[in-house]
């Protein structure tokens, strides 16, 4: 077993606010994404209760930069963008 961590993180607000907007669709944009891409070992998706930016939300954090009102068409827009294709962050 590696104790390597993965290179990228996605962190998705699931706090009430952010939950009832759209991130409930949002964390399965982002499962079904790392999953099709065959990213599980690359990618670690993780969700948080409230990120305290609720009026701004849905809120979306992937490698630390923090998005807001994040639609499940931004969401993949942003997967494809920061993962797919060699924009993987390979700092880890």
């Amino acid at each position: 077993m590696s104790n390597r961590k993965p290179a990228n993180e996605i962190v998705i607000c699931l706090g009430s606010s952010c939950f009832a907007r759209g991130n409930a669709e949002n964390l399965d944009v982002a499962k079904k994404f790392i999953q099709a891409e065959e990213l599980n070992a690359s990618v670690r998706l993780t969700a948080r209760l409230c990120e305290d930016q609720c009026k701004e939300g849905p809120n979306v954090a992937i490698n630390g930069e923090v998005h807001h009102a994040v639609t499940p068409a931004k969401m993949l827009r942003l997967l494809e963008s920061t993962l797919k294709s060699g924009a993987i962050d390979e700092r880890a």
